[in-house]
């Protein structure tokens, strides 16, 4: 496992409590692929706790660098079949899972998940539930999906399971949605029309902070059963957040106008543009911030002390957040979080597609370079290597899925270096990696049907050098994904037959090395 920053999880004070009979206690993870789930994972370990995750996908779990050392169970909340599995011989479960969808079905969604996993806690007789909710102000009319956690935490709460509900604002901290959105607010424009909202005021807290407070929950005493509030130690509006991130990324202050005609509808859709961030998560995102949100009691310091040295300020939680950033050592990130309506399901094998629609588009090339110096070609696709064709036309095809909606290429990767089974890349998502062979990628721009790309590299006995091998496949729905084929074909001369060369090439140059200079 990959050392972390602070809190390690090897703290004393936040180290886990064996057992009466001297046996390390097991933590179940709901939610251990996401931002914070795989934040909170590496340090249990560290703590001393078997760790047992509850995931949809084992092989995302798997791709992570504590993937080997985690006991899995697939499945998600709202099953009972797979909840039930994984709460047995459980300590503390922690609850991380939220729908940070635009659906209307997403609070119905959001209360089963919790019934289910409340009831099948209680059965079980697990010794504590700790789940992260959502900072709020009380006797005001909340968002949607801030009014859904707060719901969630009741019936936890309800459970019979002694449970301690964490309630949070916004996390600031390398690659989280909150820190990104003001991140390209600020670097983006000079001048910020801003929603009425930029004036209320919020308390950030640290994302070591939030994983401290979670670590220690799971030591509170036994007759614990409450909520509460979890924040930083500065209070500032919206405005002033911004600005201070400016200052540390060494920008000059931004002036912003409140405008009262920008809506959360019409403030996500702004977001949606100027960000990386998609409209789906960008509206929970703004909704959260028409109420004034700032911690109402301390009462969380009896039951979890502060950290050595005290809870970090905002513009110190910025600081570490850039230099992660420019490191390229963010160890989770939003843009890793599955997007409504994307398709989940992987590419069939060639075998099932008989009988069905499908279009595909192959390019193969020799080229003289190594089949490793390939490979590092095609891990580094994306992102600001950009896609290796026809810039014009991938930058026209994001912004047309911006503008439905859509993530555009604007998420970029997490990192710039490293590629996993389930990170994001512009507007894929890795979908199957085998190191040195193959790249397959699914589509998650919108589109009237289910595509991937997958990209091959194997070395080549017979003429030397290597082989490049590119596939995309495209399984229209209906009429309008037969008619969407065919418009996009003309434009697959020069985008799919441009990648294969380039590709081909920027790996021939990379083998060959810089040329000797003349004398």
């Amino acid at each position: 496992m990959e050392d972390v920053s602070a809190p390690t999880g090897r703290e004393p004070a936040l180290a886990a409590v064996p057992r009466p009979d001297g046996s390390a206690p097991r933590a179940l993870v709901l939610g251990a692929t996401g931002y914070i789930g795989g934040r909170l994972v590496p340090r249990l370990l560290a703590a001393g706790y078997v760790v047992r995750v509850l995931v949809r996908d084992p092989a995302r779990a798997a791709a992570f660098p504590w993937g080997g050392e985690v006991e899995v169970v697939p499945g998600d909340a709202v099953d009972a079949a797979s909840v039930r599995e994984s709460v047995r011989d459980v300590d503390v479960l922690y609850y991380l899972v939220h729908s940070m969808s635009g659906g209307k079905d997403f609070r119905d969604a959001d209360a089963r998940a919790a019934r289910t996993v409340a009831e099948a806690a209680a059965a079980a007789s697990v010794g504590r539930i700790v789940y992260l909710g959502g900072l709020h102000p009380d006797g005001v009319r909340l968002s949607p999906h801030l009014r859904s956690r707060v719901e969630v935490g009741r019936t936890l709460l309800d459970s019979g399971v002694p449970t301690l509900v964490l309630q949070a604002g916004v996390v600031i901290g390398s690659g989280s949605a909150s820190f990104e959105m003001v991140r390209h607010l600020t670097e983006v424009l000079p001048y910020m029309p801003a929603p009425k909202w930029v004036r209320n005021r919020i308390q950030p807290i640290a994302v070591r902070d939030v994983l401290h407070y979670l670590l220690g929950a799971a030591r509170v005493p036994a007759d614990v059963n409450r909520a509460v509030d979890i924040g930083g130690p500065d209070v500032l509006r919206y405005g002033q957040m911004m600005n201070g991130y400016a200052v540390e990324a060494g920008l000059r202050q931004r002036p912003i106008a409140a405008l009262p005609v920008l809506t959360p509808r019409l403030a996500s859709h702004w977001v949606n543009l100027v960000t990386p961030i998609p409209r789906s998560l960008a509206r929970p995102l703004v909704e959260s911030l028409q109420n004034e949100c700032v911690v109402k009691e301390h009462d969380v310091d009896a039951l979890i002390p502060p950290p050595e040295g005290g809870l970090l300020p905002y513009r110190a939680a910025v600081r570490l957040a850039l230099r992660r950033v420019e490191a390229d050592d963010i160890e989770t990130s939003w843009q890793d979080a599955p997007v409504l309506g994307a398709p989940s399901d992987p590419l069939p094998s060639d075998p099932d597609w008989a009988g069905r629609v499908v279009f595909t588009d192959t390019r193969s090339a020799h080229t003289s370079a190594s089949a490793e110096a390939l490979w590092q070609v095609i891990v580094g696709i994306g992102g600001e290597n950009g896609w290796y064709s026809s810039p014009l036309l991938w930058a026209v095809r994001g912004w047309m899925d911006r503008l439905v909606g859509g993530i555009g290429l604007a998420r970029g990767r997490r990192s710039r270096g490293r590629l996993a089974v389930g990170d994001a890349l512009d507007f894929w998502r890795v979908e199957a990696l085998e190191p040195g062979r193959m790249l397959r990628l699914r589509a998650e721009m919108k589109v009237p049907g289910l595509a991937w790309l997958e990209l091959r590299a194997a070395a080549d006995p017979d003429l030397g050098g290597s082989r490049y091998d590119q596939r995309a496949v495209f399984f229209p729905r209906g009429l309008a994904g037969r008619l969407y084929w065919l418009a996009v074909l003309p434009f697959h001369g020069f985008i799919f037959a441009g990648m294969a060369r380039r590709i081909t090439a920027v790996a021939e140059a990379a083998t060959a090395g810089p040329r000797p200079r003349s004398v």
